[in-house]
């Protein structure tokens, strides 16, 4: 068993090293070692905390530790990277629900010992969580219980949204906005039901308050985010990574738990603020997406004119090998069709003739913040060609070719062109403006939020129907 100063000085590692690993996030080449500091930073807060001070039944703790790890390598070793954004997805669910579980035990907990103290039971019998409730004043115990309703609280939406997140991600629920009759009505009655019910838990009543916030709160995170458009994707990931970290943070404070408050606010303000950043990168306001404000449409949308104009391999090649300069855009089709170490050996062909390729990355481009940087690191592609949008996007105009792979709605002209469109106003690669534009696509369909894109009718542009894979394969086949 540690010491309680060995526990503390433990947790502190670990919080510089959680600290050490989202600094080294930001950048690519110190991504890898980022995660690793990630690891061992878990690992040292894992061990501290199960044979740390008060800690009992420890065999029973070490199964749960033993079964939930192997159930994790186990998962992560199945998960495809196009699934990466529903697995994150679903382990917030599992952080929102862990709040929930822990805020209704600790007023369980809190119920027992209160009893016993009252009934001058002796307080030696009490160990752990137990032993530091019986040694609480009144005042630290109407902490503890405001503690436990904003852990329940944030930890239901967290579970519910996160759940249909998962959905939308996966396919399995339709990705438009949605909402029940009353809209941010219904949102704005659940909230203050739950307020009022949270003042009459402080006041006294039971449990049964807490178990009506967990149910209200339930309904209030799955419309939320039933409300909010397929486009917004990225954002709600986030948003919602956030969410389980405050509600861990929540978890902390109630547990008396220093290191997950240190690790909660760190995921919370850290995600918010990914949050924030990607809403400006698609000139949104953060509260209206969060609130389901962006995805729906505001009146008619401007009609599409012209067809659409196929090319086949050969005449891609030929486009190519005639150009100086190439910039490639790549999109979650791109991960769907695992398409990345043929887009990455395309750019070394591409290159080694002495063309200038770089590719251009929307900052909501896939289903998850980072997807496609993390796609074209895993097939090697060289960081220094992968540029944001705001750092090649006025390329555009003096770039010969550009080829669009599996993206739709940040490559599209409506968002200038059209108020009415449901992204108006969202900044977007302006691709159209190369002098030729390859559009690699499985078929004529919309995207992800279901807006037609005028750039696949534009007359510099071509359509190169297929399998992303098997479409690059075939013009690395033309490609010397």
């Amino acid at each position: 068993m540690f010491s309680i100063g060995l526990s503390s000085a433990a947790y502190i590692a670990a919080s510089v090293l959680f600290i050490l690993s989202l600094g080294g996030l930001s950048d690519q080449e110190s991504a890898k070692r980022a995660v690793w500091y990630g690891i061992v930073g878990m690992a040292i807060a894992v061990v501290a905390t199960v044979f740390g001070p008060g800690v009992y039944n420890i065999w029973l703790i070490m199964i749960a530790v033993i079964a939930g790890g192997f159930a994790g390598y186990y998962v992560a070793g199945r998960v495809q990277m196009t699934e990466m954004p529903q697995l994150v997805a679903a382990l917030h669910s599992f952080v929102g629900l862990a709040a929930v579980f822990i805020g209704l035990n600790a007023d369980i907990e809190l119920a027992t010992v209160q009893e016993l103290v009252a009934a001058g039971g002796n307080q030696d019998t009490l160990t752990g969580f137990g032993k530091k409730l019986a040694g609480k004043d009144a005042v630290e115990i109407a902490i503890l219980k405001v503690e436990v309703f904003l852990g329940i609280f944030i930890g239901a939406v967290t579970f519910t949204g996160s759940v249909i997140a998962f959905g939308k991600l996966a396919g399995k629920v339709d990705g438009k906005p949605t909402q029940l009759p009353g809209g941010h009505m219904l949102n704005l009655t659940a909230l203050i039901v739950s307020l009022i019910l949270g003042i009459m838990y402080f006041n006294g009543a039971g449990i049964w308050t807490m178990v009506l916030v967990t149910i209200i709160a339930g309904f209030i995170g799955w419309h939320l985010i039933l409300g909010i458009g397929g486009a917004d994707m990225p954002v709600v990931v986030s948003m919602l990574n956030s969410y389980s970290g405050w509600a861990a943070a929540a978890i902390g404070f109630t547990l008396g738990n220093d290191l997950l408050i240190v690790v909660g606010a760190l995921v919370g303000s850290s995600g918010a603020i990914l949050s924030y950043i990607m809403c400006r990168a698609m000139n949104r306001k953060f509260v209206s997406v969060i609130l389901g404000g962006f995805g729906g449409t505001s009146g008619p949308q401007m009609e599409v004119e012209g067809e659409q104009v196929a090319i086949e391999a050969d005449g891609v090649a030929a486009a190519l090998e005639e150009a100086d300069s190439v910039i490639i855009i790549p999109g979650y089709g791109m991960a769907v069709a695992q398409a990345q170490q043929s887009v990455s050996e395309l750019t070394k062909r591409l290159r080694a003739k002495g063309k200038e390729v770089r590719f251009a990355i929307h900052p909501v481009a896939g289903r998850l913040p980072g997807h496609m940087n993390v796609l074209l690191a895993e097939a090697k592609v060289p960081y220094d060609i992968v540029l944001e949008m705001d750092e090649i996007n006025e390329d555009f105009p003096d770039t010969d070719v550009a080829i669009v792979i599996g993206s739709n709605d940040i490559v599209n002209p409506a968002a200038q062109d059209d108020p009415n469109s449901p992204i108006a106003g969202m900044p977007v690669l302006e691709c159209w403006k190369a002098k030729q534009v390859f559009v690699s696509k499985r078929g004529q369909g919309t995207g992800y939020s279901g807006i037609e894109n005028p750039l696949f009718f534009k007359e510099n542009t071509r359509m190169f129907y297929g399998d992303a894979k098997s479409s690059l394969d075939a013009l690395l086949q033309r490609i010397d």
